[in-house]
């Protein structure tokens, strides 16, 4: 666990500024992008530009509300670019922006870590429901 100092540091650091939201990354950009919607939508657009309803159809469990809001956000964020075009009704594409395809790789380092101890967490999670 090579990190694992590091990070400890970095922490330090972090209660130094008195967890400053405005200074500490892990509450400004972090928390946004530890949300299960904003990894899902940001891995949706990792094989290019898709437009709001092919977004909605690969995951389906998310509300039209929750789409547009968490859009909104990484659109806010500059991870993600939409563009309208003049049609009626507009039809609208998202796309991740070169900030946005910078995010790819560590997370898709998250996502093998989740893939690879998905089995682990779930058998965690049973032996801790099983307790007394």
């Amino acid at each position: 666990m090579t990190d694992g100092p590091d990070l400890a540091e970095r922490f330090a650091a972090w209660q130094d500024l008195g967890f400053d939201p405005h200074h500490c990354p892990v509450r400004d950009v972090l928390s946004h992008l530890g949300d299960k919607w904003t990894t899902l939508i940001i891995a949706s657009l990792a094989g290019g530009t898709r437009r709001f309803g092919a977004i909605h159809r690969v995951i389906p469990d998310i509300s039209k509300r929750m789409l547009t809001q968490t859009l909104r956000d990484l659109e806010r964020d500059g991870l993600v670019t939409r563009h309208v075009f003049p049609t009626s009704p507009p039809s609208v594409e998202y796309s991740l922006t070169p900030l946005g395809g910078s995010l790819l790789r560590p997370l898709a380092g998250l996502v093998d870590w989740a893939e690879r101890n998905h089995p682990a967490i779930r058998a965690a999670r049973t032996r801790f429901q099983a307790e007394p």
